[in-house]
C-alpha cells in the first residue's frame, strides 16, 4: 500500500461535518466517493480533524491508502478538482510513510475564527456578525492568561468521551483589521466545541462583561455552564495541522 496526504479546503455551509453521518452529506464521504471513482478502488479519508457541521477549512490535512502509486499527483489534483463540487478543493497531495497518520501524528493544529461587525454580502457565511464594540487590548490579555492553563474542561461541550481535558496551547492572540476581527489559536489538541466556546467567552471580556481575573475564575472552575456562549459555527475555520519532519519521504 502507498500513503498520501492530502491538503483540504472547503466551505462547510452545506455540509453536516468532516465526518461521514447517518443524517446528511459530510466532506468526507463526498471526498471518499470522488477519490473511490477516480482511483477506481474503494478510498477512505481520515482527517486530521473533526469539524462540526458548518464549519469550514482553508488546509485540513487528511490521508489515504492506494494499492498503485499516484504517477501524475499534479494530474491527478487537477483531474479531481474539476469533479468535486464547488465548495471543496484539494490544494496539495504528498506521499508519506506507511505509518503516518494525519489525525495521531499531528503535533498541532491551528484554527481562526472570524467576526464581522457590519453587514457584508461576502461574509455570509464565512464570518459571526457581532455589532458591539470590542476591546482587543484586553482579549489578548485574556489570551496571555488563557496560554497559562492546560485543562480546558470548561470550554468542553459535556458529555463528550475523551478521556482527558488536558491541552497545550502554543499560541492565541486577536487582530483587528477596520470592520474584520480574527481571533488566532494553535494547540496541539482541542477538545470538542472548545474554539467557539472560547471566542464566546473572550467576547464577553471584549464588552467588559467579565474582567480578566473572572476570566481566570471561569478556566480555574472546571466548569462549562461557567463560560460564555458557543459562538456560531460560520465564523471557525481550520486552517493546518504541523507534522514531525520525519513521516515525509
Amino acid at each position: 500500500m502507498y500513503r498520501y496526504f492530502c491538503e483540504i479546503s472547503y466551505n462547510g455551509t452545506d455540509y453536516c461535518g468532516w465526518q461521514i453521518q447517518p443524517n446528511g452529506i459530510s466532506v468526507q464521504e463526498t471526498l471518499n466517493k470522488y477519490f473511490t471513482t477516480i482511483l477506481r478502488e474503494n478510498i477512505e479519508l481520515t482527517g486530521a480533524g473533526r469539524t462540526d457541521a458548518g464549519v469550514h477549512a482553508k488546509g485540513m490535512t487528511a490521508h489515504f491508502d492506494v494499492t498503485t502509486p499516484i504517477i501524475d499527483i499534479q494530474k491527478f489534483i487537477s483531474n479531481i478538482n474539476n469533479f468535486l463540487p464547488s465548495s471543496i478543493a484539494i490544494n496539495i497531495i504528498y506521499p508519506v510513510k506507511n505509518d503516518a497518520h494525519s489525525r495521531f501524528s499531528a503535533l498541532g493544529r491551528r484554527y481562526e475564527y472570524h467576526i464581522i461587525q457590519k453587514k457584508s454580502p461576502f461574509f455570509t457565511n464565512t464570518a459571526y456578525k457581532y455589532t458591539k464594540e470590542l476591546d482587543i487590548e484586553v482579549m489578548n490579555m485574556a489570551c496571555e492568561e488563557l496560554k497559562k492553563y492546560s485543562d480546558f474542561t470548561s470550554f468542553s461541550k459535556v458529555h463528550t468521551d475523551v478521556k482527558t481535558f488536558i491541552c497545550s496551547i502554543k499560541e492565541a492572540y486577536w487582530i483587528k483589521n477596520n470592520d474584520h476581527i480574527i481571533f488566532t489559536i494553535e494547540a496541539d489538541r482541542f477538545l470538542r466545541n472548545m474554539v467557539r466556546a472560547i471566542v464566546g467567552t473572550m467576547l464577553d471580556v471584549g464588552t467588559h462583561k467579565i474582567s480578566i481575573s473572572q476570566f481566570k475564575q471561569i478556566i480555574e472552575s472546571k466548569n462549562r455552564c461557567n463560560a460564555g456562549h458557543s459562538v456560531p459555527a460560520c465564523g471557525l475555520f481550520f486552517i493546518k495541522a504541523t507534522y514531525p519532519d520525519e513521516i515525509y519521504i
